[in-house]
């Protein structure tokens, strides 16, 4: 009797031989060949995942919130000429603050706005720029001399200006523009102490034909004359 297993069982005779080890078929350098473009293959897609997942990661910063830019910086107001400084001192004070110099009133004349101005405190939290005292001058042959006066009251050179209250004005809100052609208009609403009257603005600008500062009616376009007494100027303020 031959050394023969069970066929049923699927065992091979033993003088038969081994199955073989399960290898990729061809000579050496196709099988090598083959494992190179293999591991190219995986390279690229790896490559391929790698870009996806960046794409994604700059998509997610785009976003996000922005940086706000920086805020503009607003040039250096121009430095207070001593002689102004000076001259507006000498009509006000020591605590005196330039607000405007130049050819103010278009006239070809050098002329300053100056005021004593009430500093922001919690018992003055009132809106807009708080003064007590406020004059316009101009320069005539080097000297300057005062062309309009705001106290407790408005007046000029020939007197006051109409819509000035006959009482006592301690504090004034001034507000101002500058028209290229008009030259300068100013504002006044007068207070009554640390309180807003809602009064309309007392407006003034230069007349070019009377050659000063004069009041203008409640449209704000036509120039009113001075009054030589303060009883015709206007009645007291409410």
């Amino acid at each position: 009797m031959g050394n023969l297993t069970e066929r049923g069982c699927f065992i091979a005779p033993a003088n038969e031989p081994a199955a073989k080890p399960s290898v990729p078929s061809g000579t050496g350098s196709a099988i090598a060949k083959n494992r190179v473009t293999f591991g190219r293959r995986r390279t690229s897609c790896m490559n391929v995942a790698f870009g996806i997942l960046a794409a994604c990661f700059l998509a997610g910063c785009s976003d996000a919130t922005p940086e706000k830019p920086a805020a503009e910086v607003k040039p250096a107001a121009p430095a207070v000429p001593d002689d102004i400084q000076s001259a507006a001192d000498s009509l006000l004070g020591k605590e005196t603050t330039v607000l405007l110099f130049g050819d103010l009133a278009k006239n070809g004349k050098q002329q300053f706005l100056a005021a004593n101005v009430v500093p922001k405190t919690p018992k003055n939290n009132l809106p807009g720029t708080i003064v007590t005292r406020a004059v316009v001058a101009e320069n005539e042959n080097g000297q300057w001399s005062e062309i309009l006066r705001c106290d407790e009251h408005l007046k000029n050179q020939k007197g006051f200006l109409p819509g000035t209250p006959i009482g006592g004005v301690t504090g004034w809100r001034l507000a101002f523009e500058q028209d290229p052609e008009k030259g300068l208009a100013l504002y006044f609403t007068p207070l009554k102490g640390a309180v807003d009257t809602h009064t309309l603005p007392i407006g003034v600008r230069w007349n070019p034909d009377t050659k000063r500062y004069q009041s203008l009616d409640r449209s704000y376009e036509h120039f009113l004359n001075e009054a030589s007494a303060l009883s015709t100027a206007r009645s007291s303020l409410r």
